[in-house]
């Protein structure tokens, strides 16, 4: 499509918008004279960091701004239409109108989107209710034939379960199913498949790329994944600061990107490519390989858990016989799809779970026979980094409360050894001690992150577990983490046991991977080995759906 025939076929078009928010420090402006446009059957990527304003400008667009926003100045207009008055809240009767049948929305977040207490096919069909579609049973045969369509299988009877008995992607399906029940003109996907592991996004793109195709819908896309943006959009938006810094076509942004910022997003973006040696084992490694004997930081030997599931006369086996060593300063990495087993074996490592057999050994002891005083002391080398600081981090203690905590509880020194302590650890993960006095709800999720890095510090483990310990953060914010692990790895002869779904952080940061699915290890070695020779299918299958990495 030219660029005279988009003009000609444009159906939303955004210009010179400006966004702002009542706060009690008054007005503060968002989004600086932002320009857009989507043509009939485009897909356009908005892509940026966090804050950059790109949520903000789809929120807006349709409508969705939060109670203390408000647009400031500029035009949008949908089908040759202006609506912008409507969207300042002059014409609720046209916004009902806009969104659903001219404008649908899959948002980023499937399980605060779908109310938990009611079925999922009514909550579908209560979609095509609402814009009176159908209703009674033509609504909900409607509903099934929709969850269909976005690929649940075997729809009629999965209509009848609570979104908790669905998982991570098939909850995005049915947001899928729900934003394309009125047959909209345009698509807004936000963050779609940030949450979800390479697989289960490929599935989940390939499916709305096909729907959307079939019916000329067109897709703005809102991520930031430069390379998601290059493999499925014409073109390409970039936003920082509130403000356009580039645009144009998907492949000539990544390739050859004009605007600084854009160029430090695709530097930023960890590729399974970008690293051609093998990552340097740090030196700790070799002293302790000369020592006669010397166990391994983490030994799991034919690890099993099983779980007992209603209306099932065997037991599911979540972690079926895994087995693996962690070198003292070494990072081992574990990958799989959801329901792999990875998160399952990691909270076996760290004894939030009781393992059905097997044993886990730190420096040759193990952590099932030993009592319940030693076991605690065990568990007091091993401390997590898990994936959502703000959700694992107590919202009412100040960052020197939180770093604090764990010498407390162990009775580590006095307090004002302990405020040393913090002050110490805070400059550990490049953390101003000015922040020491805060809040999570104060922080940017790079910085809370900073916060879980260094409370898991503070006791000196043998052993850090992280589990997607980077997955919710933005490009930029995830590679200024992964260098930080890297650092204290380096620094401090850390050792990782490294849980993810995103094969280009494990490049990046581990010296060795095991690859799991249904619950087994499939595949394990040297980053390097199966990264560039993969012996298993599935690896290879898993490698393959990374979304414009090789690329990067």
């Amino acid at each position: 499509m030219t660029s005279q025939d988009q003009s000609q076929e444009e159906f939303l078009r955004i210009e010179g918008l400006d966004v702002g928010y009542t706060t009690s420090a008054g007005q503060q402006q968002v989004l600086h004279g932002v320009d857009l446009s989507v043509g009939r059957g485009q897909t356009v990527a908005v892509v940026g960091a966090s804050g950059s304003g790109k949520s903000t400008t789809a929120a807006a667009a349709i409508g969705l701004l939060a109670g203390n926003g408000r647009i400031t100045g500029g035009r949008i207009s949908v089908a040759g239409e202006d609506i912008t008055h409507a969207l300042r809240g002059g014409d609720e009767a046209r916004l009902r109108r806009l969104r659903g049948r001219q404008i649908g929305l899959v948002p980023q977040d499937p399980m605060s989107n779908l109310n938990p207490s009611a079925r999922i096919g009514r909550q579908v069909a209560e979609t095509l209710v609402v814009h009176g579609l159908a209703k009674g049973a033509a609504a909900r045969e409607r509903a099934v034939e929709l969850l269909e369509e976005a690929g649940i299988p075997d729809a009629g009877r999965r209509a009848k379960q609570y979104p908790h008995e669905f998982s991570g992607g098939m909850r995005q399906r049915v947001l899928i199913a729900m934003a394309l029940a009125a047959e909209p003109e345009l698509l807004i996907a936000d963050e779609p498949t940030s949450a979800l592991d390479v697989t289960v996004q490929r599935q989940i793109l390939d499916h709305l790329q096909r729907l959307t195709q079939a019916r000329g819908t067109s897709l703005l896309l809102i991520t930031h994944d430069l390379g998601l943006a290059s493999d499925r959009c014409d073109d390409v938006v970039v936003m920082s600061e509130g403000r356009v810094v580039e645009r144009g076509p998907a492949r000539r942004i990544l390739a050859t990107p004009e605007h600084t910022y854009t160029q430090a997003l695709v530097a930023a973006a960890p590729s399974v490519a970008a690293r051609t040696a093998p990552r340097a084992r740090p030196a700790v490694v070799a002293v302790a390989a000369g020592r006669r004997g010397e166990p391994p930081v983490l030994e799991v030997r034919d690890l099993v858990k099983e779980f007992r599931v209603r209306g099932q006369k065997e037991p599911l086996k979540a972690v079926d016989g895994v087995s693996f060593s962690v070198a003292a300063g070494t990072t081992t990495a574990v990958v799989g799809e959801s329901g792999s087993g990875k998160t399952t074996t990691a909270r076996l490592v760290l004894g939030l779970e009781e393992a059905t057999s097997g044993s886990v050994l730190v420096r040759g002891e193990s952590l099932r026979s030993a009592g319940r005083t030693r076991r605690r002391a065990v568990r007091r080398d091993m401390q997590p980094v898990f994936q959502d600081p703000y959700g694992s981090l107590d919202p009412t203690m100040t960052v020197e409360k939180l770093v604090d905590e764990p010498l407390r509880i162990f009775a580590v020194g006095d307090p004002r050894s302990r405020r040393a302590r913090v002050a110490e650890l805070l400059d550990h993960v490049a953390l101003s001690r000015t922040l020491a006095q805060r809040r999570p709800a104060e922080l940017s999720g790079g910085q809370r992150q900073r916060v879980a890095i260094a409370r898991a510090l503070a006791l000196d483990p043998k052993l850090v577990v992280c589990d997607e310990a980077v997955s919710a953060l933005d490009v930029l914010v995830q590679q200024q983490v992964l260098q930080l692990l890297e650092r204290l790895q380096d620094d401090l002869g850390l050792t990782y046991l490294f849980i993810t779904h995103d094969l280009a952080v494990v490049r990046h940061l581990a010296h060795d991977v095991l690859v799991m699915r249904r619950g087994q290890v499939v595949e394990q070695g040297s980053v390097d080995d199966v990264f560039e020779r993969p012996q298993h299918e599935y690896t290879v299958d898993l490698l393959s759906a990374i979304p414009g990495r090789a690329a990067a």
